[in-house]
């Protein structure tokens, strides 16, 4: 198919709608984060808007509001849309049938939406009613922008980032334990940048016990707390434990069933969901479809070693989010327990997707070759 021809004033349209769409991360889940620009044959724009929470508007139906507040008739004009318009009914109508109704002359989107339930349909019923309807202009980013949606629309299964702090070593814990600090401020405000992303917070009992921690977003502002989860096959989280306390929902995952230590963390509010491995452990892929279904996109992951190698080794780490700090530690605990390995050959390959500073430490983002292609 040929690809069709897009102008520089497309693009630049199509980079505004992808800012706009950025300013739904932690807001729109588990919907897609999607912007839209509408523009006139001179290209001057008309309105702007951005997905809002789950049950509230999409962008086009929140770039036509604008429009109209500001004024302006929007027939016969131009819709930059970072996602293909939808064409179901959930809980709210189809932003294809608003753009109908509105009489536009052309909707440019970025990417064909994932959805089944949409998948060309919507471009489709655009089409029908007469309006020119391109895509794949910027198509990469706006996936990129929802890697998570567009892995559980296809993979049924959330997109999994593994997040650690490391040192110049490779250490992620001193020998006994202790890991706060390893990297500064500027790199732990950015990782909270990332737990806003995600539909999900996971660790492992073993962390929960040993550190305690709240695993939610305070150091980036945020409309909602994604849902902490914790891996737990014997359920000894205490309840007492900080990530019991609000704010935001908490969900364990159990191989077993102990009905006193059920009702104890029950009172506190926690759900137990029950996912059995034939190890007596929590079988984490059938964990990650379960995720799926209660509409987690992104499943950020901070766990000790253990937990980690157990994600490694089953393959289902997509992303690793790695803090390093110019420190050596010497003897410590590492990234991931996996293996051993007898030969070079057998090592998890991974390839730099980023490299960033942020202060004295460096944010590097590494993923199987090929991890993003589904």
């Amino acid at each position: 198919m040929q690809t069709p021809h897009h102008s520089p004033a497309d693009e630049a349209f199509m980079r505004e709608a992808l800012a706009l769409a950025a300013q739904a991360i932690g807001l729109s889940e588990p919907n897609p984060r999607v912007g839209c620009v509408i523009t006139d044959s001179a290209g001057r724009v008309l309105g702007r808007g951005f997905t809002q929470e789950a049950g509230g508007p999409h962008a086009e139906v929140m770039a036509l509001r604008d429009a109209a507040a500001l004024g302006h008739d929007v027939q016969g004009a131009t819709a930059y849309v970072t996602l293909e318009p939808c064409s179901h009914h959930g809980r709210t109508p189809p932003c294809c049938d608003a753009l109908i109704a509105a009489r536009l002359g052309r909707v440019v989107a970025a990417a064909q939406d994932p959805n089944p339930l949409v998948a060309g349909n919507g471009s489709a019923r655009l089409r029908a009613a007469g309006i020119s309807v391109t895509t794949g202009l910027l198509a990469d980013a706006s996936r990129e922008l929802n890697i998570g949606f567009f892995s559980r629309m296809l993979r049924k299964r959330p997109w999994v980032r593994l997040k650690t702090a490391i040192s110049l070593d490779g250490r992620t814990a001193l020998e006994n334990g202790r890991s706060q600090w390893i990297t500064g401020e500027p790199a732990r405000i950015d990782g909270h940048a990332f737990r806003k992303r995600a539909g999900a917070i996971l660790t492992g009992v073993g962390t929960v016990l040993e550190d305690d921690p709240r695993l939610d977003v305070r150091l980036v502002d945020t409309p909602r707390q994604p849902l902490r989860v914790i891996v737990d096959s014997r359920l000894e989280t205490p309840p007492a434990a900080r990530m019991l306390q609000p704010p935001g929902p908490v969900l364990l995952y159990a191989a077993g069933h102990d009905k006193t230590r059920e009702d104890a963390l029950k009172a506190r509010g926690a759900e137990i969901a029950f996912a059995p491995g034939p190890s007596g452990k929590v079988d984490l892929p059938s964990m990650l479809a379960d995720l799926a279904q209660r509409g987690v996109n992104e499943l950020h992951v901070e766990a000790g070693h253990k937990l980690s190698g157990s994600f490694v080794r089953e393959g289902l780490v997509d992303e690793l989010l790695v803090y390093q700090a110019p420190k050596l530690l010497g003897l410590g605990q590492g990234l991931a327990s996996f293996g051993p390995i007898d030969d070079l050959a057998d090592a998890l390959a991974l390839r730099f997707v980023s490299v960033e500073r942020l202060g004295d430490d460096l944010r590097l983002v590494a993923r199987p070759p090929g991890r993003e292609h589904f």
